[in-house]
């Protein structure tokens, strides 16, 4: 008998789970289509496929969708390893990690949420800050810890390596990001995206390299 109230309960969570994913789905389409202000619970239902009823068991408001749609994009940030490991030398972890932070950002839909951020965070200041902590600052952290790792062993040459951290991650941006996250260009190709992430590590160690 416990064993068939726990299996019944696993299925009951498997659909709950998969209600949620539809309902997020339908909710980022209307998003990225008409924008923050222009979704309402009653368009991201239809999008979803399901009752207004049923969006407002999962939902209250499309704040609080929103707000579900920035933490799978923040958990979709932390499932990408980038490899910093101490040992690696910089010139291959700078361009392997700036190759994965492009594509991540690049990524079909990954402007949208981005997009829809910059749109209300003057408005709506705790969404923008959360978005700022959970995805970027946490990868700006991740790279500064790897480079006063090899400035304590003598390789790099740097005073601030948050700032060195930011800088870097803008450089591998460059010319490929803001056309694309306002859709004046599409996604870059791999070709470019490894010219540019290239090019980056160039600059970055000819300023930073210990002399």
């Amino acid at each position: 008998m416990v064993v068939a109230a726990s299996e019944h309960l696993h299925v009951i969570q498997e659909e709950d789970s998969s209600k949620r994913r539809q309902i997020l789905d339908g909710a980022r389409k209307v998003f990225m289509d008409l924008g923050f202000d222009g979704a309402s619970m009653g368009e991201i239902a239809r999008a979803a496929q399901v009752s207004k009823g049923t969006l407002y068991v999962y939902f209250a408001d499309k704040c609080a969708l929103f707000e579900a749609i920035l933490e799978q994009e923040a958990l979709q940030h932390g499932q990408v390893v980038f490899n910093f490991d101490p040992a690696r030398d910089a010139e291959t972890t700078l361009k392997d990690f700036g190759r994965a932070y492009i594509h991540l950002l690049c990524r079909p839909g990954g402007g949208s949420a981005i997009r829809t951020v910059m749109a209300i965070a003057e408005r709506m200041p705790d969404v923008g800050r959360r978005y700022y902590a959970r995805v970027l600052d946490k990868t700006i952290n991740r790279l500064s810890e790897y480079l006063k790792a090899h400035v304590a062993s003598g390789d790099l040459g740097i005073d601030d390596c948050d700032l060195a951290a930011s800088q870097f991650m803008e450089l591998c941006k460059a010319s490929l990001f803001l056309p694309f996250v306002f859709q004046a260009a599409p996604a870059p190709s791999e070709q470019r995206m490894t010219e540019v992430v290239d090019s980056a590590t160039r600059m970055f160690l000819a300023a930073y390299r210990a002399k």
